[in-house]
């Protein structure tokens, strides 16, 4: 889109571009979503930013109003698959917290100095903005929605300090901590503790086919690591997640209403953290298991202009490819099938510390089966998983995992492409063997789900 394109965009208040760009107001030091309510600036006073980053970068604040923080994650790092693209789902991921900015650049095999350089020049904030503005970001969930210290808050959300994390909310949303917290709506926060678990909805644009995501995940759970109860179009997804700083259990509900909503929504969910610097990852972790980043806008177009898929998307709009919430229990999982999944978790899982109904177990780590089925394609595939032969975390390169898989005893081209499509995300996986053109490009992914949707 032309800077002319995204101010029509912004003066019709069209929801579809939220996330996609945010929108600046020099007269008030404002930046927002291109969907806000408040009176469209004139065009002379509006600036266009790829990130709220780089609006954050350059003296704005962001909307209380809108709260452009809070926005899906653009489309675009989902789909590429350049450097950008996966430096984006690595910080996402948390990855610059956690081993900073040398760290992010040896995961995607560039020096620090390299990705500074292509993401400043693409999207107006180095790899530090970016992180920057994710913590602030969780910085203002945890305060709005817990009652945990604002110290331990600013630690939690991965500031260095106390005064830098004062610094950052004061700079991002013209407001102390303190006021933050007093502004959140009656009745979001929970107890002193995170173990009350942490309330939030995750935003969605466009429709939502949530029934088709909740009958796949249902299909596939499996027990002590997943669970799904309740009546259609109110059910509930609760699972087991290891995070870089301890464990998580998730629940994720199937919001009832309308799918064809055009203005998108959000899936209610809690989460139970053992520790709360783990906020960030397993919110990407669960808006990657429910394909919540996706523009539908742009797959239905694509794949409603064929003659073959046009009733299909016109029957499901907004259908999701769902992903994973840990990559490589996906892998094993799609090795092996649910059956033999449920046993390895019964005999190599690790056993939570405080059960919570049938959730008992995390999945068993790759290191683990490595050393416990050494043998045949699993002990292949686990000591790839284990070593860094294969590599499928958000940033690994697509290509080269797949290669990498086609290359273990065991592994046939059916199993890495539902392995392409779910643990790495790919949006444009067309099946061996089955009947999906280039025209369907490169949405492929999700051309597959309608045919599935359907009976195909």
């Amino acid at each position: 889109m032309d800077e002319d394109s995204r101010y029509e965009a912004v003066r019709s208040r069209d929801a579809r571009f939220d996330g996609a760009f945010f929108f600046a107001v020099e007269t008030t030091g404002i930046y927002c979503r291109p969907s806000c309510p408040a009176v469209t600036p004139k065009r002379r006073n509006v600036r266009f930013f790829a990130t709220a980053a780089a609006a954050q970068g350059s003296g704005f604040r962001a909307c209380r109003r809108c709260r452009p923080d809070s926005v899906p994650g653009s489309a675009d790092w989902n789909v590429r698959a350049d450097v950008v693209g996966r430096a984006m789902r690595l910080i996402g991921d948390g990855v610059v917290d956690r081993e900073g900015v040398a760290g992010l650049a040896a995961r995607l095999g560039y020096s620090a100095r390299q990705v500074q350089r292509q993401l400043t020049a693409e999207l107006g904030a180095g790899p530090v903005a970016l992180a920057r503005a994710q913590r602030a970001h969780t910085a203002r969930v945890l305060l709005q929605t817990t009652g945990l210290p604002v110290t331990e808050i600013a630690f939690a959300s991965g500031f260095a300090s106390v005064r830098q994390f004062n610094d950052t909310m004061r700079a991002v949303y013209a407001s102390t901590p303190t006021e933050l917290r007093a502004a959140a709506p009656k009745g979001r926060r929970t107890a002193n503790r995170t173990s009350a678990g942490i309330p939030l909805r995750l935003a969605h644009r466009g429709p939502y086919q949530a029934g088709h995501v909740f009958d796949l995940l249902e299909r596939e759970a499996v027990p002590g690591v997943e669970e799904i109860g309740g009546p259609p179009g109110r059910r509930t997804y609760r699972r087991t997640l290891r995070l870089p700083y301890g464990t998580g259990i998730v629940a994720v509900d199937e919001r009832p209403g309308a799918p064809r909503s055009a203005t998108g929504g959000w899936l209610d969910a809690r989460l139970h953290l053992t520790d709360p610097r783990d906020l960030t990852t397993a919110v990407q972790r669960l808006r990657r298991l429910f394909d919540l980043d996706a523009d539908p806008f742009a797959v239905d177009e694509r794949l409603g202009a064929d003659p073959r898929l046009a009733p299909l998307v016109a029957a499901r709009p907004g259908l999701r490819s769902p992903g994973a919430a840990d990559p490589e229990e996906l892998a094993v999982r799609a090795l092996v099938g649910s059956t033999a999944a449920e046993d390895l978790v019964r005999r190599y899982g690790k056993a939570l510390d405080a059960p919570c109904g049938t959730l008992t177990h995390l999945f068993p780590e790759p290191a683990v089966l490595a050393e416990a089925e050494p043998h045949g394609p699993l002990g292949a595939l686990t000591a790839a998983l284990a070593d860094g032969a294969v590599r499928l975390d958000p940033g690994a390169d697509r290509d080269d995992a797949q290669a990498a898989l086609l290359a273990l005893p065991g592994l046939d081209a059916a199993t890495v492409a539902v392995i392409r499509t779910r643990a790495l995300g790919d949006p444009d996986v067309a099946p061996p063997g089955a009947d999906v053109p280039d025209t369907w490009r490169p949405w492929r992914s999700y051309a597959v789900r309608h045919l599935r949707a359907a009976g195909e």
